[in-house]
């Protein structure tokens, strides 16, 4: 498949990624330049923003979950985009241990040959930026960096550094730009998890209009075309995804309940799923005729006071899944399917009472086996996940061990025949059988509820 495409890599975590990347996708907006977004690692908070931006769905490409082929067939499901914008996360090199590689930025670069522009944090420096990218470019043989775009550097600077860079890398690398130093009024505010949501920002139209109009003279998009348009054509194999009977999925989506995976809701309609979106935050049931339902992450320790006096909300979700519901409800879900958020009545489905604590609890990937059969397979399934959040619980469930990369281990979530809850966030996609498993559960449903 010919596609144009790019990734935005940083030296480190916020040296201006998220920035850039919200940048070139607006100004290729303004070209008539159809883009498609997408976000290295499991994050959820970014792809909202490349969402606002260029109006579509952002995917994430994750290494740990997936494998080569699985990161090119979700690039490939951009057919009718002419060009691809990949962020990415954290360093560039940056993986799952201190001395590899394994899992970065830089794997998701090598897996799908795709060239690198590497956003250089240039404030309070000068020829030193020189250092900076020959490093990077020849930490490893092939680098995959074939363009340089700076962070909070000056019009004169950039003329001046440009030119250094032309003279000593001689066109290996080649200087396509720079962000200014923006104003308060142009930042995005942020909280414990990262970056607040994108839904929470109401001036955020205008905060991203007028970053648009401050990076068009100073990025050179031209030069980034050119070096998107380089990329070899991907070939891959996308995972057979069978097609089954319709289903209707209930999802809860509002602030409080918002992380959630684009390719697994694209994976589930792919299999005859009808996705019904609703907000516990408005007090709204269960929709009717549902055969399943999601409750994502999120931050709904935010919105405790509201969920609590939602009390049609948690009935209904209390009925369904005590029904027999097929239920998925991760990290946030989980929470509120408990008895109490913060002391304030959730509802009551398990009995956990959730509480913050001061430090991230649990924090990075693992990888979950089940201990007995349940709704996501037969009891040694083994699922990709992660975690990344300050609260923790009273009771998390033991139905899984869950084991971090560095060995780490510990027993987690709650399963049953219809239900997942835990703490632990699945990325489905990398876990087709898991997923088929929970439809097949769904339909299940279906013939006893008609």
């Amino acid at each position: 498949m010919r596609l144009p495409r790019i990734v935005i890599a940083g030296t480190s975590s916020n040296s201006g990624k998220t920035a850039a990347t919200c940048a070139l996708l607006s100004l290729l907006k303004l070209r008539g330049i159809s883009a498609k977004a997408f976000k290295c690692g499991p994050d959820y908070i970014d792809p909202m923003f490349h969402k606002a931006v260029s109006g579509t769905e952002c995917t994430n490409l994750d290494p740990f979950f997936c494998d080569a082929d699985l990161l090119k067939a979700l690039i490939c499901e951009a057919p009718d985009k002419q060009i691809a914008v990949i962020e990415g996360v954290m360093g560039y090199y940056d993986g799952t241990s201190q001395d590899g590689t394994d899992n970065s930025t830089f794997t998701v670069a090598h897996q799908t040959d795709t060239p690198v522009i590497l956003i250089v944090d240039a404030k309070g420096s000068a020829a030193s930026l020189m250092a900076v990218i020959e490093g990077f470019l020849h930490f490893v043989p092939e680098s995959h960096i074939k363009g340089v775009l700076f962070n909070r550097m000056t019009p004169k600077s950039y003329s001046s550094i440009s030119n250094l860079i032309q003279d000593r890398f001689k066109g290996a690398v080649v200087p396509v730009g720079f962000i200014p130093l923006l104003p308060e009024d142009c930042r995005i505010p942020s909280r414990h998890l990262g970056l607040v949501t994108a839904a929470e920002i109401k001036d955020l139209v205008e905060k991203l209009e007028k970053t648009t109009d401050l990076c068009s003279p100073a990025v050179d998009v031209d030069a980034i075309l050119s070096i998107a348009d380089k990329a070899p054509d991907l070939e891959s194999a996308a995972p057979a995804i069978k097609r089954y009977g319709r289903i209707n999925l209930a999802v809860a989506y509002d602030n409080a309940f918002c992380f959630y995976y684009d390719s697994t809701f694209r994976m589930l309609e792919r299999m005859g799923a009808s996705l019904k979106f609703f907000s516990p935050l408005a007090d709204e049931t269960v929709p009717q005729d549902t055969d399943g339902l999601l409750i994502g992450g999120g931050y709904p320790e935010l919105y405790s006071e509201k969920l609590e006096s939602g009390i049609h909300a948690k009935e209904s979700i209390l009925g369904a899944v005590t029904s027999g519901m097929p239920t998925i409800a991760e990290c946030g879900g989980f929470q509120y399917l408990g008895k109490e958020l913060d002391g304030r009545k959730m509802c009551g489905v398990l009995g956990h009472s959730s509480f913050k604590t001061d430090r991230l609890v649990r924090f990075g990937y693992i990888t979950l086996t089940s201990h007995k059969d349940g709704l996501l397979g037969p009891s040694g399934t083994m699922l990709k996940a992660h975690e990344f959040h300050y609260w923790d619980s009273t009771d998390n469930g033991d139905s899984f061990s869950a084991i971090k990369p560095n060995g780490k281990e510990w027993e987690c979530a709650v399963l049953s025949d219809t239900l997942y809850a835990g703490y632990p966030h699945l990325f489905l996609p990398a876990n087709i059988g898991a997923l088929e498993a929970f439809y097949k559960k769904c339909l299940e449903y279906k013939e006893i509820r008609q």
